[in-house]
């Protein structure tokens, strides 16, 4: 059975999520990167000292439906061009992207769970739990190295609990590490550290946003409630940052919602599971390892059973549509011997290895839709010159 055509692949060019720092810290003075050509980044006005701040979950369409709950994000959308994640549409890729200033297949985050090849299991790339050596996993150095090796003041905000991470190590290290809990007390953090040397970029986490769509649904009130709650920090932020001073709020990836009842169970489906060796990616951006000699066979049941709700394909043809940017032959081995991507409100889910709470979220992302690859670039420039 023939393949269905591939959805778009993520857009990689300069408004990407792997452009947006290199673009931040080439307006703070920060040599450009020789893999770089001129246009290749968003050319933005100089500043002394930048904040950026990611929140988690914070889709680009998402903002726009839900705008009426912040005034502030929703006046800086007009003229805003969206951003877009890499694939798949999951926080331990798209810090991946995010830190190093690379596509997925560069820096070879990729996914919620991967194979370590050559041992002959998955781990969790966001937990990180039994995980290799983060800086053998990724060794590139991170645009936050990069700055601070250039003399710029680089401080990270987030969780205590992220310092020295396993995903920190991988694609966030460089600079220090302040830990806050409350939003609040990350603002209050960061207009303290721009305080702290001649020039800063300053680094913003914020989290709940992603954890309120994963449990009660991106469509959900308390989702609007927790908007609102951001948008207020954000508009304080801005109103608080000195002069000289330029702000950037972006995001990981988007969410979409997708009742229970629209999702299949490996656990309850012997066809599906046949030939699967090994579970990875997530519920909407599944990479199967396969038994040897399995992936053809896997690949026309999986096509033939998910036909009209996800796009089914191997390894080889998923580098070939670019959906991963460009793939070192390094990172080529991590990637599953086939990828089901859904492109409708669907889910693949197995009961005996997932936790009932995971088997439990509503909202969910990883896969290419518009909703949940697409992510802001909200900026505010400095008011004087750097």
């Amino acid at each position: 059975m023939s393949a269905a055509p591939h959805p778009a692949a993520p857009d990689y060019g300069r408004q990407s999520l792997s452009r947006l720092l290199p673009a931040v810290t080439a307006s703070l003075g920060v040599p450009v990167d020789e893999r770089w050509q001129d246009g290749d980044l968003v050319d933005l006005p100089p500043a002394r000292s930048s904040v950026v701040v990611l929140v988690d979950g914070l889709g680009e369409r998402l903002l726009r439906r839900r705008s009426g709950h912040a005034p502030f994000l929703r006046a800086l959308l007009p003229g805003a061009e969206p951003s877009s994640a890499g694939f798949p549409s999951t926080t331990a890729t798209s810090m991946g992207s995010f830190g190093t200033g690379r596509t997925p297949g560069e820096h070879g985050l990729l996914g919620y769970e991967v194979l370590v090849p050559g041992e002959d299991r998955v781990f969790n790339e966001l937990s990180w739990e039994d995980g290799p050596s983060p800086r053998m996993w990724q060794p590139s150095e991170t645009v936050f190295a990069g700055a601070a090796r250039q003399g710029i003041e680089v401080v990270r905000i987030g969780p205590g609990f992220f310092d020295g991470s396993g995903l920190t190590e991988a694609a966030l290290r460089g600079g220090r590490f302040v830990a806050a809990d409350t939003l609040a007390q990350r603002v209050d953090a960061a207009l303290a550290a721009l305080r702290t040397g001649p020039r800063t970029l300053v680094y913003l986490y914020w989290g709940d946003l992603d954890k309120v769509g994963h449990v009660h649904g991106c469509e959900s009130w308390q989702w609007g409630d927790e908007l609102e709650a951001i948008d207020a920090e954000m508009a304080r932020l801005a109103r608080s940052l000195p002069g000289d001073t330029s702000l950037h709020i972006t995001a990981d990836h988007g969410m979409v919602d997708v009742p229970l009842h629209h999702r299949l169970d490996l656990a309850h489906d012997a066809e599906l599971d046949a030939g699967v060796r090994h579970l990875g990616g997530e519920a909407r951006a599944l990479q199967l390892y396969v038994e040897d000699g399995a992936v053809g066979d896997v690949l026309t049941t999986w096509r033939e059973r998910l036909s009209g709700t996800a796009a089914v394909v191997s390894r080889d043809e998923a580098i070939a549509a670019g959906w991963f940017g460009g793939v070192t032959d390094v990172n080529a081995a991590r990637i599953g011997d086939v990828i089901a991507a859904m492109t409708a409100q669907f889910a693949v889910v197995d009961s005996r290895r997932q936790r009932k709470q995971l088997l439990e979220l509503l909202g969910l992302h990883g896969s290419l839709s518009a909703d949940e690859l697409a992510i802001p670039w909200l900026r505010v420039p400095a008011r004087t010159n750097a």
